[in-house]
């Protein structure tokens, strides 16, 4: 069997989603950091794997596998994770309150995009205000979303899914950018449940950052 190598960045939020996945599914793997405060996801290196320049790319089953919501995907098909409810019309509620993150908040709040947006306006605090400007609305809107299912004790049910893996590594970024999300009492609940979870725990950044 050919080894399974995720090519991330330790505080990349797709890459954290699919580090959660990969353990989910029991899968070891061996990572090689993409700096990308180096801009190493730039190099002629990376482009060949992933010609966007993003983090993570995933070797596994003889694949090399892009965009962390797919890759997931691929898990979930191919090891049976259960991470959508086999109810179509749940599993279109579950979708959608992934994406409010993976979609809607994630990619305003690239690191790349508050970048230039602090050059652009000049400010020191550029980078700050805008992960604030986004990130608070956006987990409120999420939160209201929550409120259509019941957490017992993760988003969507007594098992970890497609959210989970989304929300933590929002939770993380919010908390990372001052934004205030104690008020979210659904959100933080389900923090709590998969912060103790071994398989979150282990995708952490802090977990993964380098010595």
């Amino acid at each position: 069997m050919t080894e399974t190598v995720l090519y991330d960045y330790w505080r990349s939020s797709a890459s954290y989603r699919v580090r959660i996945a990969l353990n989910l599914a029991g899968i070891d793997y061996v990572s090689v950091p993409i700096d990308l405060v180096k801009g190493e996801q730039r190099s002629p290196e990376h482009l060949a794997r992933n010609p966007q320049g993003f983090v993570p790319a995933l070797e596994i089953d003889g694949l090399r596998l892009t965009q962390s919501l797919a890759i997931i995907e691929y898990l979930d098909e191919t090891r049976g994770l259960g991470l959508l409810p086999k109810d179509p019309a749940l599993r279109v509620k579950v979708r959608a309150l992934a994406h409010a993150i993976a979609v809607d908040i994630h990619p305003v709040c690239n690191s790349s995009v508050a970048a230039y947006a602090k050059e652009i306006s000049g400010r020191e605090d550029g980078v700050e205000r805008w992960m604030q400007r986004f990130i608070r609305p956006g987990m409120q809107a999420f939160e209201t979303l929550l409120g259509t299912f019941t957490q017992s004790p993760y988003c969507c049910g007594t098992a970890p899914g497609l959210a989970d893996i989304c929300l933590m590594p929002q939770v993380y970024n919010a908390r990372r950018w001052g934004v205030e999300i104690g008020d979210l009492a659904r959100t933080t609940a389900v923090e709590q449940a998969c912060a103790t979870h071994p398989a979150f725990a282990a995708a952490h950044p802090d977990a993964c950052k380098p010595a």
